[in-house]
């Protein structure tokens, strides 16, 4: 499908068509993941109001939240100086935006020095992956 809208042009698309996204919750302004969009993920994330990503590895467009029911509704979509990065302020369903079942996907935290570090969770699961993915 290709997307002509001329706003989309502004983006600064990688050679695979792909713009990195952070989803930043609105309010907390906790990172709550990073993930990838082409031109119509982010069409269709701006005709929905619901983040709408790139699937690399199923190599399909991904709406947040189709299985799980954690859907990220849209509150603002920010382009970065160098209008490469993408940012969407959201408000996360249910507080779980990781596969994980964690608020954020970024629950690992480096702890110690360059010879003797080690990552480290230290957000819970607030949910059983194997409750959420039936």
């Amino acid at each position: 499908m290709s997307i002509k809208a001329k706003w989309l042009n502004k983006v600064k698309w990688d050679e695979n068509g792909l713009v990195p996204v952070i989803a930043q919750e609105v309010g907390s302004n906790d990172v709550l993941m990073f993930a990838w969009m082409n031109r119509e993920a982010l069409s269709k994330t701006v005709e929905l109001g619901e983040a709408v990503y790139w699937s690399r590895s199923r190599k399909k467009l991904w709406h947040k939240g189709e299985e799980s029911g954690h859907v990220q509704k849209v509150h603002e979509i920010r382009l970065d100086c160098d209008e490469d990065v993408v940012l969407l302020k959201v408000e996360q369903a249910d507080g779980i935006a990781c596969h994980t079942g964690r608020h954020s996907c970024f629950f690992q935290k480096f702890e110690g020095d360059a010879k003797n570090g080690e990552w480290h969770a230290v957000e819970p699961v607030l949910k059983d992956p194997d409750e959420i993915y039936k």
